[in-house]
């Protein structure tokens, strides 16, 4: 067996958007996908089945395999369900694409607690609950491939998205942590940053960037990551607009105090600390 043929693929928020091209793309090299998606609005409210089923109906008219759900990532409960779904279906589990979200985006000064809460439920605790439903079957087969849709914002930060970006960057956390844990079942963990033209971004990014990040761009790198060959883990990529760029953690030279230093002169050797000129990337020292 080579790249995703014949493996079952979940792809949570599957209903348009990247989701869609992931799976329409998956399909068509061969994979069996569950299209799972809620069906509600940009901000998580309402529910429907139409956009699964749109999906999945084109899947099988062009020839291919899947199966619609539309159970949440936000719970224990649906995402066992969407698991479920795969076994009952294709009787398998091999892949998870953690790609569904939502948008609650506030100026941190006016951001609410549901706002925060509610996007960390579906990005966040929605990565780890699928991940976790399907992380025995990975195991006990000794082969599983997770892909978590983390974000710019995550990583670099934007205005009026704390709760995005602490969730996408918890992603990144999960998925460092999993490939560990995952390497020696065969089990890989990535995450990929895209820039695409979607409900998600149709007012978050210029029109004319927009108009040049189609989400087609994206979908090849998640299928590669999905695939038997792809030998990466622990490993995040910006992808959009044609270029694809892997994003590192590096760590500067720094200073070592041979005694506990004053505030003085940590103050007078920070030059030297955060001096990147020489950095390594970064490394975990107790694990």
């Amino acid at each position: 067996m080579s790249g995703v043929q014949d493996r079952v693929v979940i792809i949570t928020g599957a209903g348009g958007g990247l989701g869609r091209e992931y799976a329409l793309l998956l399909a068509e090299a061969g994979a069996k996908v569950v299209v799972n998606d809620l069906g509600g609005a940009r901000d998580g409210s309402g529910s429907g089945q139409s956009m699964a089923d749109g999906v999945v109906a084109e899947i099988r008219e062009a020839g291919g395999q899947a199966v619609a759900n539309y159970d949440s990532v936000a719970t224990e409960d649906g995402a066992a369900a969407i698991v479920q779904s795969a076994l009952d279906v294709f009787g398998a589990v091999h892949g998870v694409v953690n790609n569904a979200g939502i948008l609650r985006d506030r100026a941190f000064h006016k951001m609410a607690t549901d706002d925060w809460e509610s996007v960390l439920r579906v990005h966040l605790f929605g990565g780890y609950h699928v991940t976790k439903a399907a992380w025995p079957h990975f195991r006990e087969q000794g082969h599983g491939r997770i892909v978590v849709a983390t974000s710019t914002t995550g990583l670099y930060g934007n205005f009026g998205q704390a709760n995005y970006g602490a969730a996408k960057n918890g992603l990144v956390g999960l998925i460092n942590t999993l490939a560990i844990e995952g390497r020696k079942h065969n089990i890989s963990a990535n995450a990929v940053a895209p820039m695409a033209a979607t409900r998600m971004t149709e007012d978050v990014a210029p029109a004319e960037l927009l108009a040049k990040l189609a989400p087609a761009h994206v979908a090849p790198v998640v299928g590669h990551l999905l695939s038997d060959e792809c030998a990466d883990s622990g490993s995040v990529f910006v992808v959009g607009g044609g270029q694809v760029q892997r994003v590192q953690l590096f760590q500067s030279k720094g200073v070592t105090f041979g005694e506990v230093p004053t505030i003085a002169q940590v103050a007078e050797r920070w030059p030297e600390i955060t001096d990147m000129t020489g950095s390594v990337p970064g490394t975990n020292p107790v694990g």
